[in-house]
């Protein structure tokens, strides 16, 4: 009884049973023989059963293409990386996305930061990209070749990317908060032929003109031949207002494994690895994930909140597929005033486009709770299904949160992947209860298992997150010589035929799990291995505290945990505030997760991603040089870092 109640108590919502029999994975779960109860079942099916699971869910989503007569090809000598998914088909992701509906659904809603708002049908955006496609035609651009953009979340980026796509090129993106270096160090790799640019964008209130960027980086990249310009104005450069004429949307299908786009890594410690990515995984993979694991419908309105050089954009602008709109928007979550800090940007636009599905990072929750701003008291959300988020682990009190202070009948989804799959390891369900603090389920598809010291599989315990069987959105390659080994070794290094992801993991006997870090962050003082996700837990909760990094310090032959706090404005971080911080953090999480120094810091450093760099700061303080500081958004914070003294520490 007792483990009963405990159970239930951390379950904060339970779809209920009418709205579970109408969601999509309910039908496919049936459509397959299954009960749609059985969620275990149907998931192990998926991973066992490789070729009838992909080429069902080809049929049940609709896949627009020639799918061929075979689904997997096993390979016994390289079980992982000599798979091969659906060799004889052919299709075009563009195709798939833009060939859902009718000419007069919305299929685009698109704000930016001053409230700007623009609605854009599918027939208007169907002219929009054939237009560009025949411009890139018309460039000489072939099928394979490469195609870059330095564009914001608008709609100029999106129907340059669907046009590369639409004619069998490749394309790539960078965000132009990007600095020229970082941009270089990106697209200089693939040798694009042609570059989309604006030479100007808007961010947190302020104008940035990048256009001497985008001169660097067409004279630092020979292979550019021609600038098309998507706002302000670029010195010899095409506007893509005027780049193509009126043409018929005629899509190049190629084969499953053609490469549809080039990612990159955003770590510091090299050159950023170029992932390639098929296009046949592309599609299958996200629409297992929105229709099956979102249940997004036609007509749905979804947005992440992104720039388009992280992989959320290509994952939301998928949705396409699944006949919803795509909702962009390009510019700060969160506004600096005179008043303060205004955070409603993102809720207006919700409002707004009356949007379904809205994915949003842990650290922007973390900062609405900290401001006392509540989403669900301020705007109508009667539109809102499922809340996302994803990023960095997101800890069990912002659960509590969410449906405190947004909305308490939906579905909220802590979901963790990456770049390197384009999708999702654990993932959210529109069929199972949200736990407090866990991600929901292990994705369909995905044979999942965390791995300890010895290299078994454990529940209940922390290890490394392993994905044992191949899946289709794997990447293909890492771009450029050695690209395969490269990938192989990053991936595959420390298991052989085994996908080692590099995260910190714990699945749960309840079927879900936790994500508690990157494996490359875990600390070991005194030789014993903790994460630092309980340690941020702890610090979440004082209002003093504005950003917070936690990493290790080398001292006397052994590793100690150092804490990082940038103060809130007028906040005072007194002997007493410091001593029931350690305190908090040995009660709530361990002794050895108690820092043994603590260091008010100017600021901490994020990857132009977004994500906190912890390893970063470990490598400065401990005398080392960051390898590529263009991955870092704000690098100048590092130099504090270097001078820190274990002498002057709280």
């Amino acid at each position: 009884m007792t483990d009963t109640r405990q159970k239930d108590q951390d379950v904060l919502w339970r779809p209920d049973a009418a709205s579970m029999s109408k969601t999509r994975i309910w039908a496919f779960a049936k459509e397959q023989g299954f009960d749609p109860d059985d969620y275990v079942g149907l998931q192990r099916w998926s991973v066992s059963e490789k070729g009838p699971f992909w080429s069902a869910l080809w049929d049940f989503t609709g896949v627009l293409g020639d799918k061929g007569e075979t689904a997997f090809v096993a390979d016994d000598a390289a079980w992982m990386t000599g798979a091969r998914f659906f060799p004889e088909a052919r299709l075009n992701l563009a195709e798939n996305l833009l060939m859902r509906g009718e000419d007069a659904d919305i299929a685009i809603c698109a704000m930016d930061e001053a409230g700007q708002y623009q609605e854009v049908t599918r027939g208007e955006l169907w002219a929009a990209v054939a237009r560009v496609a025949q411009g890139l035609r018309s460039a000489g651009v072939e099928p394979g070749d490469r195609v870059a953009g330095v564009q914001g979340n608008d709609v100029h980026a999106l129907v340059a990317t669907l046009a590369t796509l639409t004619v069998g090129a490749v394309w790539t993106s960078c965000s132009p908060d990007f600095g020229a270096a970082a941009i270089i160090d990106r697209i200089g790799q693939v040798a694009p032929k042609v570059l989309f640019a604006t030479s100007e964008y808007r961010y947190g209130g302020k104008d940035h003109n990048i256009a001497d960027r985008i001169a660097e980086v067409r004279a630092s990249v020979p292979s550019i031949e021609m600038v098309v310009c998507s706002g302000g104005t670029l010195e010899g450069a095409v506007s893509q207002d005027d780049f193509g004429t009126v043409a018929e949307l005629s899509f190049a299908r190629m084969p499953f494994d053609h490469p549809a786009y080039v990612l990159y890594t955003s770590g510091t410690t090299g050159v950023p690895k170029a992932i390639v990515h098929r296009a046949g995984g592309v599609i299958l993979q996200h629409m297992k994930e929105h229709i099956l694991h979102g249940d997004v419908r036609p007509g749905d309105r979804v947005i992440w909140y992104t720039n388009t050089a992280w992989m959320m954009y290509h994952w939301t602008i998928s949705a396409l597929a699944t006949g919803a709109a795509v909702v962009l928007y390009d510019g700060a979550p969160i506004l600096k005033t005179a008043r303060g800090l205004d955070c409603s940007p993102l809720w207006d636009l919700s409002e707004k486009a009356a949007v379904t599905h809205l994915g949003v990072s842990p650290k922007y929750l973390a900062t609405l709770a900290a401001e006392g701003f509540l989403p669900g008291e301020r705007h109508e959300l009667s539109a809102l299904r499922a809340l996302l988020v994803c990023g960095a682990p997101c800890l069990p009190h912002q659960f509590d949160w969410v449906y405190a202070s947004v909305k308490q009948d939906m579905m909220f989804a802590s979901i963790s992947g990456g770049t390197e799959i384009l999708g999702s390891f654990l993932i959210g369900s529109p069929v199972h209860p949200v736990r407090r603090g866990q991600l929901t389920v292990p994705a369909l598809g995905h044979a999942i298992a965390v791995f300890d010291e010895r290299g078994a599989p454990v529940i209940g315990q922390r290890g490394e997150l392993v994905c044992t069987e191949p899946f289709p959105s794997m990447p293909l390659t890492f771009w450029g010589e050695g690209g395969d080994q490269r990938y192989r070794d990053t991936y595959f290094g420390d298991r052989d035929e085994i996908w080692t992801h590099g995260d910190v993991a714990e699945l749960t006997f309840t079927g879900g799990g936790y994500v508690h870090g990157r494996s490359d962050n875990t600390l070991k003082p005194g030789g014993v291995r903790i994460g630092i996700s309980e340690i941020y837990a702890v610090c979440e909760q004082y209002p003093e505290l504005e950003d917070f990094l936690v990493f290790g310090a080398n001292h006397d032959g052994d590793e100690e945990v150092v804490l990082a706090v940038k103060p809130s404005e007028r906040a005072e971080l007194s002997a007493d505030m410091i001593k029931r911080l350690r305190s908090q953090i040995r009660t709530q999480a361990s002794p050895r997760h108690v820092p043994a120094r603590i260091h008010p810091v100017q600021g901490v450093p994020y990857t132009i991603n977004g994500k906190r760099v912890e390893g970063a700061a470990r490598t400065v303080i401990n005398g080392g040089k960051v390898k590529n500081l263009g991955s870092i958004a704000n690098p100048e914070c590092l130099a504090e870092y270097a001078t820190l003294k274990r002498e002057e520490a709280l």
